[in-house]
């Protein structure tokens, strides 16, 4: 599975898997969908994000928690 809109740089956000390369952590938008905020909310959190990013965010991380692996930077 290919994950566009996710980026893992070792020289941005310390190899955080981030959004589009902007510094807004994949853990960080999957933690607020958890908690329960609304798609509007997040997206008026992060005005750089777009909806494609949450649904991008949380297949990434449906396919690293399949692989055993965490969504932050070893």
């Amino acid at each position: 599975m290919r994950f566009t809109r996710i980026a893992v740089d070792p020289r941005q956000m310390g190899g955080v898997p981030c959004l589009r390369g902007l510094r807004i952590p994949v853990a960080t938008v999957v933690g607020m969908v958890a908690d329960g905020m609304a798609e509007t909310e997040i997206l008026a959190a992060y005005p750089d994000l777009q909806r494609e990013d949450i649904a991008a965010a949380l297949r990434y991380a449906a396919a690293v928690r399949e692989r055993g692996r965490p969504l932050t930077a070893p």
